[in-house]
């Protein structure tokens, strides 16, 4: 596909020369060669970002609106979103090699669904309630959180920007994007769709950059909430400066998912579902199974079906139809995955399928990698590896699994394989990760998402996750308060 450069960034809803001439250049990870250049915002383009957004919020209409109107606002975006999906899909291939299968439907179809499903949200959320309190009926009221900012990393960038910008635009907040320097184009994309929905200046702006714009954005005593996706270690730095300034943020960090097999589970059934729950974009992803638990009875048996799986997978041109796993994101990412391979080899880890040398002379691939022989201590065990690499460990009974899973510093998502549902109902209740799969694992988009412990605070998708982007204001009167509108608790006042 032709792929557009860009000399200008999106501020305030107009398109402005940046402060400085630094650029970043796009690479395809399947050439190795540059695709396209964008403006690398400083922190002088993130202040002008700010200062729009500020005043759009505390003197536009924007925040003022009927949420009503907010949402015809939104649907006229989507509508113009739903018009280049396909457009969109292969965008999101060429800047991070994302398999084209994937990118329509796991990327850029998944991110037009997220958009309808928060407008449906906002049409039943409770903007306005009655309650009984102690001193009478007491009229809870939720307000927009205020200036946002929203920071994305690469891997499923529009599926990672829609959960945050949407809510936040019908919740009545006025947004800045910061776009990861390595895909920053499908944002840059967006805006001219924001442009020609015709929203009120000031309420979206979009600055590429890398650390200087995220930490300028993030520090900013302009911005009223931090919405991030990445890794566990800059969620910690976020946590950390919002917290000095009592700001408002929400996580959504890393994983290191595991995959309980029961006895009774059909190994065929448990290899296919894995498939995807484990290696979807090719492996680039925070919520995939990487470790596999398996008891003594069923492991030489699901490790050759995972072997032979991971062995016929189809390795190449993203862009193909055909592929199912392409390059990752960068020679950097590459050679951190490939340094894990080499770490589990050296920890006593048994290799069964891959390695760390390139299957391709071209582009920035790492073959799928299945560990056996492998130990819950063991860096492939511990760390997330963001890459196409399984290990596999053995477990005792169920408690030892059970145990074994919950043994991370994560918990972001996890499975049970098994013929009995209730059974696996139970083990979810046991362990401690914010989603969970029964017979696969798939995000379902309209309901909470997010995770225990390091793997973030907050939560995405349905009514908790269009909550994050209000505050919640409770109003008392000496007097009897007025009906609420016919449309009562929908209504925004």
């Amino acid at each position: 596909m032709k792929v557009s450069s860009y000399d200008q960034i999106f501020i305030g809803g107009s398109w402005q020369r940046p402060s400085s001439a630094e650029r970043i250049e796009v690479i395809s990870p399947y050439t190795e060669q540059p695709i396209a250049h964008v403006p690398a915002g400083s922190g002088a383009d993130i202040e002008r970002a700010v200062l729009a957004a500020r005043d759009a919020f505390d003197n536009g209409p924007w925040p003022r609106l009927a949420v009503a109107e907010r949402i015809d606002a939104v649907e006229r975006l989507a509508a113009i979103y739903a018009e280049h999906i396909d457009e969109m899909a292969d965008l999101i291939t060429a800047q991070m090699g994302s398999p084209a299968s994937f990118s329509r439907l796991g990327q850029a179809a998944g991110a037009a669904t997220l958009m309808r499903l928060a407008v449906q949200t906002a049409r039943s959320f409770p903007w306005n309630e009655r309650r009984r309190g102690t001193l009478g009926e007491v009229h809870l009221r939720r307000v927009p959180v205020g200036v946002v900012g929203i920071i994305i990393p690469w891997n499923v960038p529009q599926n990672l920007l829609m959960p945050k910008l949407i809510p936040a635009l019908v919740a009545g907040c006025t947004v800045i994007v910061k776009p990861a320097p390595e895909t920053p184009l499908d944002s840059l994309w967006v805006a001219e769709m924001v442009e020609k929905a015709g929203l009120p200046d000031g309420v979206v702006s979009v600055v590429p950059g890398g650390r200087e714009a995220g930490d300028a954005l993030v520090r900013h005593p302009g911005v009223d909430k931090i919405a991030f996706t990445g890794s566990s270690a800059t969620g910690r730095h976020i946590a950390s400066v919002c917290g000095e300034q009592l700001k408002r943020y929400s996580l959504e960090l890393g994983g290191k998912s595991a995959a309980i097999v029961l006895d009774d589970a059909r190994i065929d059934k448990t290899v296919a579902g894995l498939k995807m729950a484990s290696l979807m974009n090719n492996g680039q992803a925070c919520v995939a199974q990487t470790r596999i638990l398996v008891s003594e009875r069923r492991h030489d048996e699901l490790v050759d079906g995972l072997a032979d799986m991971m062995s016929s997978l189809v390795i190449g041109d993203p862009a193909d139809p055909v592929t199912e796993v392409g390059p990752l994101v960068s020679q950097r990412q590459q050679h951190r995955v490939q340094s894990y391979i080499r770490t589990g080899i050296d920890e006593g880890a048994k290799l069964v399928v891959g390695g760390d040398d390139s299957p391709r002379e071209r582009g920035w691939f790492v073959r799928p990698t299945l560990f056996v022989d492998a130990t819950n201590d063991m860096a492939i065990a511990r760390d997330e590896i963001f890459g196409p690499v399984l290990t596999v460990i053995k477990y005792r009974d169920e408690d030892d699994a059970v145990r074994i899973a919950n043994d991370s510093d994560y918990g972001l998502a996890g499975s049970v394989w098994t013929k009995d549902v209730a059974r696996g109902l139970d083990i979810s209740g046991r362990v401690r990760t914010g989603t969970y799969g029964i017979n696969m694992y798939m995000l379902d988009i309209a309901s909470p998402f997010g995770g225990f412990k390091q793997s973030g605070i907050g939560r995405e998708f349905g009514e908790e996750g269009l909550a994050e982007y209000t505050e919640l204001q409770t109003v008392v009167s000496a007097g009897t308060l007025p009906a609420l509108a016919t449309d009562g608790e929908h209504a925004q006042d």
